[in-house]
């Protein structure tokens, strides 16, 4: 436990690290920001603290380093800021990006690098600054611009985008070279202890997360539907918020252009006599007072950028007649007392004029522009409507504003967008991801070869130590719960089987001394053509002869199985078994079909054990041991290779056991005259093969004859009949 807790403070000294670094990243924003602003010089560099963080801590510092440092200007006397911490963010995921794919250590990715972060910088922050402010009107650039556009004669928006570009282009060299110096001179001890981390379990190693990130199956793996689950409800969200903010927006600025006509035409109303209406259409300029009139409307008029036309009009059934009609740049104002058709904006409230009720405001885009036409009933002092007053205001700036304001939206939205999915990615990789495929690595890994293995890959899976603090926590420890249970229960099983095995092993060999001992012979004949078997197995496997046959488990099945191979005795009656008389041909023909009732004898057995490896070599064995290389052998005179190789190395361990004990017909040959026989047996009686793996053994064959010295030459009775 005291080491949970060391381990948790030192990861939050860690992490107190990068928290420094931020403050730091965003102090250096500042100063720089504020230095730039004070010489005049032509740079920003308001994105250094934000490369450095980026590339020293990751991509979560960065990203809130170029947020915060925005968001600081733009409550300290810089408002439009706020929209530019986009790019920030975007700068920060650059960085952070190339810094781990190393791009700061060869100068072709330096400038690919710089490139990158330009086409953020210059291009976005052209394009962004467009729709917010037009040409040449707010920044830094506005001067270069401007002398672009007068000496090359470019567009506003291409003499805005050079100048932007241009600029940044040079910014961005500066803060990305900056950065590489830093990342250059501080140790990689250093930099790696301000990285950001989050782990909820023990940290991996570079090669285990380089195994880990290779466990992703499927068409997608859990990052990529997080990324996919975290964006559709981002973008969702921030689609619905948009669109409800652009039409109350654009209802706004609609609703503010509408009280501008109806403020311009309330103030007409009250400037122009209404009783004296129908002499000024029937005199115009000669009526008393009517130029006077004019000349207020037209103050009116040029009182706002916005208000294109002001006039005055009687709506009558013939026509709409003239009262005031004030002259404009673009256009030369009606003569009064004219008549004039309808409008298409007026059509559909002709009736409605005619009877001098209120109408509602028109907007109309013919040929006299996008305007709001608001149209007030004039009353005489008989409360009769004489006439309207009518203002035509442009809503050419409404695109503007409104392309501005969902510039503003999306600048915003792609910051705290970026920011979001970041710091969900990183707490999903550190509390979901990597803890999910630890554990499933470890399963994957897990051993079951010994009692050693299992242990191991149990105690790998305990060091995993993940602590999320959640359901991922509470199946980590049933997952080692189970697998040390399994283990256990595995390690039971091993010792019952390992118990079994010796059993069985104790059986045969029981089984094949009860045989033997009808032979009057001892039960060591059949321990020492074992062993002798193990041994002309090996020497073949150490010559490289049969490789596609001998393994361990071959071995270790013909060593369990060579105690069986003249069960078949018990089949042959004890007259013939034990006679010291030399067999009769009819003797010899019983005798030898001990090797086919060995073979039934094993395979009865094999119907009840079918999956007994060590059975199917017993049953080769007992069949084939007294099959020759030259065909002279029995039961089937087979010959050569087509004699199993378990059968062809019992006849080596059989002969030789047989020549060096004693029998009551023969006294036993010493070590060299038996060895001398085997050898002069190859390629007639014997495998050739198995017969250099004899000799090339002999040390160890040896050590077994000597081990059983004392039995070897004691005089017992033998039948003649090997």
């Amino acid at each position: 436990m005291c080491t949970d807790r060391g381990k948790q403070k030192l990861k939050n000294f860690k992490n107190a690290r990068s928290l420094i670094l931020i403050i730091i990243g965003i102090l250096i924003n500042l100063i720089l920001s504020n230095l730039m602003t004070v010489t005049g010089c032509p740079l920003y560099l308001d994105a250094v603290g934000t490369v450095i963080s980026a590339a020293l801590s990751g991509y979560i510092p960065g990203i809130i380093v170029g947020l915060v440092t925005n968001i600081i200007k733009a409550t300290t006397g810089d408002p439009s800021s706020i929209y530019y911490g986009t790019l920030n963010v975007l700068i920060a995921v650059i960085t952070a990006y190339a810094t781990r794919r190393h791009f700061y250590t060869k100068v072709w990715k330096i400038i690919v690098t710089i490139l990158m972060c330009t086409i953020v910088g210059g291009v976005l922050g052209s394009i962004l600054t467009w729709f917010l402010y037009g040409f040449a009107s707010v920044g830094i650039t506005s001067g270069i611009a401007q002398s672009i556009h007068d000496s090359l004669g470019l567009s506003e928006f291409m003499s805005q985008f050079a100048a932007d570009v241009l600029t940044d282009f040079f910014d961005k060299a500066i803060t990305v070279i900056f950065a590489c110096i830093i990342l250059r001179v501080l140790p990689d001890d250093f930099k790696r202890s301000l990285r950001l981390y989050g782990w909820r379990q023990e940290p991996l190693s570079i090669n285990i997360k380089s195994e880990v990130r290779k466990l992703v199956t499927g068409a997608a793996s859990l990052r990529t539907k997080l990324i996919v689950l975290i964006s559709a409800a981002l973008i969702i969200i921030a689609v619905t918020a948009t669109t409800i903010g652009y039409i109350l927006y654009k209802q706004s600025v609609t609703d503010k252009i509408e009280r501008l006509g109806l403020d311009v035409t309330g103030t007409v109303r009250n400037v122009i006599d209404a009783d004296r209406i129908e002499e000024f259409i029937a005199k115009g300029h000669d009526a008393e007072g009517y130029d006077d009139t004019a000349d207020i409307l037209s103050s009116i008029l040029n009182s706002s950028s916005e208000l294109e036309f002001l006039y005055v009009y009687s709506f009558r059934e013939d026509g709409c007649h003239v009262v005031f009609d004030i002259d404009t740049e673009e256009m030369a104002a009606n003569l009064p007392g004219e008549v004039l058709e309808y409008d298409e904006g007026f059509l559909p409230h002709k009736q409605e004029l005619m009877a001098g009720k209120e109408v509602d405001s028109m907007i109309t885009d013919d040929n006299y522009g996008w305007l709001l036409t608001v149209c007030t009933p004039v009353f005489d002092k008989n409360g009769t409507c004489v006439c309207y007053a009518c203002a035509d205001v442009s809503m050419a700036e409404l695109t503007t504003d409104c392309y501005a304001f969902l510039a503003k939206e999306i600048s915003l939205f792609l910051g705290v967008f970026i920011l979001i999915l970041t710091v969900g990615l990183w707490l999903a990789h550190y509390n979901i991801i990597m803890p999910v495929n630890s554990m499933a690595l470890s399963a994957g890994e897990f051993a079951y070869e010994s009692e050693e293995s299992l242990e191991a890959s149990v105690d790998r899976l305990r060091h995993l130590g993940i602590r999320t603090g959640d359901e991922i926590e509470n199946l980590y420890h049933s997952f080692v719960k189970t697998s040390e249970d399994s283990v256990k229960y595995a390690t039971d099983i091993q010792t019952h089987l390992e118990t079994i095995s010796q059993m069985q092993s104790g059986l045969i060999l029981v089984l094949a001394d009860m045989v033997e001992s009808r032979d009057e012979c001892t039960g060591d004949h059949v321990r020492k053509t074992a062993a002798y078997c193990g041994v002309i197995l090996e020497g073949l496997r150490e010559l490289g002869y049969y490789k596609d046959q001998i393994d361990d488990e071959y071995i270790s099945d013909v060593i369990s199985a060579a105690p069986l191979h003249d069960i078949g005795k018990i089949a042959v009656p004890d007259s013939i078994l034990n006679s010291h008389n030399k067999f009769t041909d009819e003797e010899f023909e019983i005798m030898k079909n001990h090797t086919i009732a060995g073979r039934d004898i094993i395979e009865n057995a094999m119907r009840n054990v079918p999956d007994s490896g060590y059975l199917s070599r017993a049953r080769n064995l007992a069949e084939f041991h007294h099959e020759k290389w030259d065909g002279s052998g029995y039961p089937h005179g087979l010959k050569g290779e087509a004699i199993p190789l378990s059968a062809r190395v019992m006849a080596i361990a059989d002969v030789f056991d047989a020549l060096v004990s004693n029998r009551s017909y023969k006294k036993p040959f010493s070590f060299e005259e038996a060895e001398n026989i085997i050898k002069e047996g190859s390629g007639k009686h014997f495998d050739p093969k198995a017969v250099e793996a004899f000799v090339h053994m002999i040390d160890s064959v040896r050590n077994i004859y000597e081990e059983h010295y004392d039995t070897n030459n004691k005089v017992y009775t033998h039948s003649r009949g090997l």
